[in-house]
């Protein structure tokens, strides 16, 4: 069965950090580009970050460049988010999906369930 779960999420004082993690099973998430979203109350999801396959590309949004970096371990079938210097403006439920392919150009497949990021003293 296809799945990818997000962890990592939780509570952090504005100036912090998280790491989320994207967990593949079923399939090889290795093969594919991965991106995280994210979602605020009462907002559209916004792109955060693509990883293509090899994770020789990544990209990412204006609001989060300089401050999250996106990485992968195809060995363990991972993905992660990397989240410094977190603000109230990025609190949200963060998702990964799973590309089409393994370019970070192409459509997405599935996507988690997510995981709440909550910025705030």
């Amino acid at each position: 069965q296809l799945q990818l779960v997000e962890s990592g999420g939780g509570l952090v004082q504005p100036g912090g950090s998280l790491r989320l993690s994207c967990a593949a099973s079923g399939f090889t998430l290795g093969a594919y580009a991965t991106k995280w979203f994210r979602q605020a109350s009462g907002k559209e999801r916004e792109g955060v970050s693509c990883i293509n396959s090899s994770g020789g590309t990544t990209n990412y949004a204006d609001s989060v460049k300089g401050r999250f970096t996106i990485s992968r371990d195809n060995a363990k079938n991972m993905v992660y988010l990397q989240m410094n210097n977190l603000s109230p403006d990025d609190t949200a439920v963060y998702y990964c999906a799973k590309g089409a392919t393994g370019s970070c150009l192409g459509g997405m497949g599935s996507w988690g369930k997510g995981t709440l990021v909550t910025v705030s003293s």
